[in-house]
């Protein structure tokens, strides 16, 4: 592991000054993705800036219903806050179907966000990656690639984002609270996240000495129709084949309004509001279903160890939706797919 210098920030501005003045610098909350790929040789940053002690682990109600999330409050703390189960279910769901108690306990909501998008040959310094080293090649692209991308991915990169949460938060249309060097702003979850394009090492919109501060989530009734499906190698600790999060809400049995966002597929959690909308006032039905299903992954593409993927996240998508409608999301306890 390379030396590193240590700061413990006592301010959000300490910690945004720490940043500027060592463009080699990163953060340092929970720790359990940093962590790792220092220890693998991955990440070598030059100074570890500590943010633990920052006052940003609140959960506190907003004036319109909705929820504010600091970027320090734990998974384990979101997933059981009782406004967050009842408001946001959907987000307490995908927080439970990720990782382990343990590091549910350490990980925060800014570091999920922040976690890198990764596949074995990220974790591997002999092979080339360009994520890892811009330029080098993808050895996923020909190689091993079981678990790589099917939807957004360029001849650059074909990793899939990790996080369980925020396929959830992109469900939810949530709102990404940033501070830097110009000051504080407001990111759209959409527009959070990247995919590869040529830049594949960049994973995220933030800009040179930026952090995030918080995350805001606004009332819907989604409560009563959502659900979040996993699809895994095992029952738990594994990162999602194909998952995916609905929030849903009917009248009539027809949708009022659709949001499905896909985890496990692509560089980022994947959402087309576009197709959403083609099914306001659609039946809630199996036929509808399986529409939908061929929408969003009318673009899908295998890289051959993969192509099962396409397959699977269409079932996956078709269950998920019958889930949301009957109203008995699944149960991340039992693990077993209703």
């Amino acid at each position: 592991m390379k030396p590193f210098s240590y700061t413990r920030a006592e301010t959000v501005g300490d910690a945004v000054a720490a940043l500027v003045a060592n463009p080699q610098a990163q953060l340092m909350a929970g720790g359990t993705n940093l962590v790792d790929l220092m220890k693998y040789d991955v990440a070598k940053p030059d100074a570890i800036v500590d943010i633990n002690r920052l006052p940003l682990k609140d959960i506190d109600d907003l004036p319109d219903g909705g929820i504010r999330i600091g970027a320090l409050a734990s998974n384990s703390a979101v997933a059981y806050d009782a406004r967050i189960k009842a408001r946001f279910p959907l987000l307490s769901s995908a927080i439970l179907a990720g990782a382990s108690p343990q590091l549910r306990n350490a990980a925060t909501t800014g570091g999920n966000l922040l976690q890198r998008t990764r596949c074995y040959y990220f974790y591997d310094p002999s092979t080339p990656c360009n994520k890892r080293e811009p330029g080098s090649g993808c050895s996923a692209i020909g190689g091993l690639n079981r678990i790589h991308a099917i939807l957004g991915a360029s001849d650059m990169c074909i990793a899939v984002h990790p996080s369980d949460m925020c396929v959830a938060l992109a469900a939810l249309d949530a709102v990404v609270e940033v501070e830097g060097p110009a000051g504080a702003r407001q990111n759209a979850f959409a527009e959070f996240h990247r995919l590869p394009g040529d830049e594949p090492e960049r994973d995220n919109t933030l800009a040179h000495g930026e952090i995030i501060t918080g995350i805001r989530l606004t009332p819907n009734h989604f409560a009563g129709h959502h659900t979040y499906l996993k699809l895994r190698d095992r029952l738990s600790y594994a990162f999602a084949l194909v998952s995916v999060a609905v929030a849903m809400e009917t009248a009539d049995r027809r949708i009022v309004e659709l949001r499905i966002a896909l985890g496990g597929v692509a560089h980022k959690p994947w959402r087309d509001p576009l197709a959403e909308a083609e099914f306001s006032g659609a039946q809630a039905d199996e036929a509808t279903f399986q529409r939908v299903a061929d929408r969003l992954l009318a673009g899908a593409m295998g890289q051959g160890d993969n192509d099962f993927k396409i397959p699977l996240a269409r079932k996956t998508i078709v269950r998920a939706l019958r889930q949301a409608a009957s109203g008995r999301p699944q149960d991340q306890a039992v693990k077993a797919i209703q």
